[in-house]
């Protein structure tokens, strides 16, 4: 089974892609999706989360806005929090990958967006970067309600998007119209045989 890694900053557009890469028999395991429902009301990473980051949960309910501005300004809170969340993601896709390896599937597509920041691009057989311009990358996230200093601290955080152009096996331009990001993941999926 080929395992495929689906990288990018915030807002360039990684769960259109990987959308289009399903619609081509693909399944996905999304990285971020795994975090908000272990996040979620009553979920699995709360009581950790409370223990550690005392406020941010009320009622079994995570105040996401909080624990965001806590972690953002120290980069020690940041490492207790990835080693709180990253084993439970980590489980999270590790059983997908036993599902789909029964399930007898040509490849799979795991969305990681910290996948170079991790040093992890070894672990997969083809690494696709999905990029936009940086304009274009800020109004997708500011549609999504975040203020622009939270977006400018995540973006900071995240290797520049030409670094990681230099790591990828493919790059994924969706600047374009839906229709040209489309063609794109057309002919990965031709050139890759699946």
């Amino acid at each position: 089974m080929m395992v495929l890694g689906l990288t990018g900053g915030i807002g360039m557009g990684k769960s259109t892609v990987a959308e289009m890469f399903a619609a081509h028999g693909v399944p996905g395991f999304n990285a971020d999706k795994a975090v908000h429902q272990l996040q979620a009301p009553r979920g699995a990473a709360l009581p950790a989360l409370a223990a550690a980051f005392p406020g941010t949960v009320t009622d079994g309910v995570l105040d996401r806005a909080r624990l965001r501005g806590i972690v953002l300004a120290d980069p020690e809170k940041m490492r207790r929090l990835e080693a709180i969340m990253h084993p439970l993601v980590h489980a999270a896709q590790a059983e997908f990958l036993a599902e789909a390896e029964a399930a007898g599937r040509n490849a799979v597509l795991l969305d990681i967006p910290l996948l170079f920041e991790g040093g992890r691009q070894s672990a997969f057989d083809k690494v696709i970067l999905v990029s936009c311009p940086r304009e274009t990358q800020i109004e997708r996230v500011r549609q999504r309600g975040l203020p622009l200093a939270d977006i400018e601290a995540i973006i900071a955080k995240q290797m520049p998007d030409a670094e990681k152009r230099k790591l990828a096996d493919y790059v994924v331009n969706t600047g374009g119209t839906l229709a040209q990001t489309q063609a794109q993941i057309a002919a990965i999926v031709k050139e890759l045989g699946l």
